[in-house]
């Protein structure tokens, strides 16, 4: 038998589907649905169907457990579901791709569970931006790095921070596209304020400008800033790096010695960003003290 078909051979001879939720996103998850209705049969097989079975297994323990039982109350298989994408059953020597998990997430919903749907979209929407950020990251990324993105972008999949010999290359590279330190900051602060523009919990790949910034004079930071090139995005990556966390060696003397008009100018874009948390960083860092 073919292996992609073998659990909708038992689901035909299924009378009773016990459906529970074990991600804890449902109040009392639990539902019994009566798969004698030969309507609801169909419609449950159709949400179920595999359409390969690709080798792998997923990490977790599931989000949905589906018991299917004949007429007698016999159990004939237990089924978990995983991210609305996969099924585990124990016939099967790794899990199975679902033709269209949202056919089972739609099912699920309109049975009274409707928390894996709602993790899933929030997943979805979550990867959409992720991916907008990337794009919008490596759009900014400054002449001269060709052919470091992906080496750069692999330090998120591994959650390792970059090498010496990285940030070595890039300091390099950049120095030979832009030998005047100002054209440089410049680039190096259009690069940091693009992405997500978070001051924390950002993917770690973006944290590479804020290390090569970390290694800039502060008076050549000062000097990209006073340039009458600097832009609103130019503020954006200067933010994001003097509230940061450790962002410089000596960060608290440098911040402190900002000049006024530019600390009040930073200060401003912080709290204009409409980010919670780096308008909390910048208030403390920028803010003029309290009398």
């Amino acid at each position: 038998m073919d292996e992609t078909t073998a659990l909708d051979s038992v689901l035909r001879h299924a009378h009773l589907a016990q459906v529970s939720s074990l991600s804890g996103c449902e109040a009392g998850g639990e539902i019994r649905v009566d798969l004698s209705d030969p309507a609801e049969s169909a419609h449950l097989r159709r949400a179920m169907a595999v359409e390969s079975l690709p080798g792998f297994h997923c990490m977790c323990g599931g989000d949905v457990r589906f018991e299917l039982f004949d007429r007698d109350g016999e159990r004939l298989a237990v089924v978990l579901l995983h991210h609305g994408t996969s099924l585990r059953w124990e016939q099967w020597e790794s899990d199975a791709v679902l033709t269209d998990g949202r056919l089972l997430l739609t099912w699920l919903a309109g049975h009274g569970i409707p928390g894996p749907k709602q993790q899933f979209e929030a997943e979805r929407q979550r990867a959409e931006e992720g991916a907008e950020e990337e794009r919008t990251w490596l759009a900014a990324m400054p002449a001269g790095l060709e052919g470091t993105a992906d080496r750069i972008l692999d330090l998120s999949r591994t959650g390792g921070g970059p090498s010496a010999e990285l940030l070595a290359e890039l300091t390099h590279r950049l120095l030979l596209t832009f030998p005047d330190p100002v054209e440089r900051v410049l680039a190096l602060l259009d690069w940091h304020g693009s992405g997500s523009g978070r001051c924390s919990g950002y993917a770690v790949h973006e944290g590479v400008p804020g290390e090569l910034l970390g290694r800039v004079p502060i008076a050549d930071l000062l000097a990209g800033l006073a340039d009458p090139r600097a832009e609103d995005r130019h503020e954006a990556g200067a933010v994001r790096h003097l509230v940061g966390w450790k962002t410089r060696p000596h960060q608290k003397r440098d911040v402190a010695d900002l000049p006024e008009p530019l600390r009040a100018r930073l200060l401003a874009h912080a709290r204009r960003s409409g980010d919670s948390d780096k308008q909390r960083r910048a208030e403390r860092w920028l803010a003029p003290p309290r009398a």
